[in-house]
């Protein structure tokens, strides 16, 4: 199934994120997501993310669970920022083991005038 954000309303800290749902046979079906945007904050979770990890969590739903209705929870932002937080590190390790060339700027060729 592809989903398809069609927009969002919001209801003071609570965000909610519609979805068409599009099958194989080109049947529609209307899906939500709702998403804390208090809870956004302590995981540093951005609000231009949300409707992709919104997607992402329909996209991920057990084909038998056709509840037209979702939440984003704490667990799934955990989850989230735990892996970012993984990747982050990862991506900083991989940068501190590059290795620096011992020869500054290309001079190691050069002949001295003499």
């Amino acid at each position: 199934m592809q989903f398809i954000l069609t927009g969002f309303t919001q209801d003071t800290n609570v965000r909610v994120f519609a979805f068409a749902g599009i099958a194989g046979d080109r049947t529609l079906s209307t899906y939500t997501v709702r998403t804390d945007l208090t809870l956004i904050r302590r995981y540093g979770i951005r609000v231009q993310e949300l409707p992709l990890l919104c997607r992402g969590l329909l996209e991920q739903r057990d084909e038998g669970h056709q509840e037209p209705t979702m939440t984003f929870t704490e667990d799934g932002m955990r989850l989230h920022a735990d892996g970012c937080a993984a990747e982050k590190e990862a991506a900083r390790r991989r940068k501190s083991m590059r290795r620096h060339p011992s020869n500054p700027g290309g001079t190691g060729w050069r002949v001295s005038p003499g």
